[in-house]
């Protein structure tokens, strides 16, 4: 069975969302195979999920003092800050036969897949075995604050985070993985009372961890891109072979770039903002995220 692996690209989070939503919105059942791409972020950024008020939940003060681009997700969860790590995205249709059609199943296959891929590059991840509450109410509106079944834990400590949404027959899966953390940048972006109150990135760094952390060495996209993709066809017994974006879905990755991930007001007010094509609403579908 073959799949598609986009190529590996260094993208804005505009962009990035706007690939992973032109993917998810152009998959056609039966027609079109999973895709899967691995990228990374041109400038730092945070992206946060669908549901979220980002004037509640996210400095944004303190985002624009630092230069970070903020962008709404297609999916749910919660907020993740893009600086140091490398994200993935997989599309496919719900009823391909190496998923499940409930949403728990599918993360729970992903998950091991990537769990597969991290340790043929040296290290053992393990998945939660269960959800479990904020480490800090105060990091809430932080994805990498609280844990949810099946996350992948490296030494009892998050390492990944994900979010997936589904309709009309498809679904979307990403995530990112840590190549390194920082706590204390983390708790000012996402933690409103951190100045008053402190002890967030405290509470972050007992929780969170990094392949730096774990493996003690610089890692870099490629060789960590590879053994994942290695993962992936081990573990489903699939082979992933390069390819690009189909025009539709070129000409639908431009048309969300310009009526919602470039837009302001979109992103800062979602669904009730502004005149969108009536095509390119973000249905949130069912999903889930960290």
């Amino acid at each position: 069975m073959i799949w598609r692996l986009l190529p590996f690209r260094s993208l804005d989070a505009a962009e990035n969302m706007a690939i992973d939503e032109a993917l998810f919105r152009e998959c056609q059942p039966g027609q079109t195979p999973p895709t899967l791409r691995f990228y990374a972020w041109l400038n730092p950024a945070v992206t946060f999920g669908y549901f979220q008020d980002p004037a509640s939940d996210i400095d944004l003060e303190a985002c624009e003092r630092c230069r970070i681009d903020v962008v709404r997700r297609p999916t749910g969860g919660k907020a993740v800050l893009h600086e140091h790590d490398l994200a993935y995205a997989l599309v496919a249709a719900d009823i391909h036969p190496s998923f499940t059609p409930d949403i728990l199943g599918t993360y729970r296959i992903i998950n091991g897949c990537l769990a597969r891929g991290l340790a043929l590059f040296g290290l053992e991840a393990a998945m939660c075995p269960d959800k479990r509450p904020s480490i800090d109410e105060r990091l809430g509106a932080s994805c990498f604050s609280s844990l949810s079944r099946f996350d992948l834990l490296a030494g009892a400590r998050k390492l990944c985070g994900s979010a997936q949404v589904r309709a009309h027959g498809v679904f979307l899966q990403h995530g990112s993985i840590l190549l390194n953390f920082d706590p204390e940048r983390t708790a000012v972006l996402m933690g409103k009372h951190y100045r008053q109150e402190g002890g967030q990135a405290e509470s972050l760094q007992a929780s969170v961890t990094s392949l730096y952390e774990q493996l003690g060495r610089d890692v870099d996209y490629e060789s960590l891109r590879q053994a994942l993709v290695r993962g992936f066809e081990l573990k489903l017994g699939v082979r992933l072979r390069e390819g690009d974006l189909s025009p539709a879905e070129e000409r639908r990755k431009n048309q969300l770039l310009r009526h919602k991930y470039r837009n302001e007001r979109w992103n800062r007010e979602g669904g009730s903002a502004g005149r969108r094509a009536p095509d390119l609403i973000s249905d949130s579908g069912s999903g889930r995220g960290c």
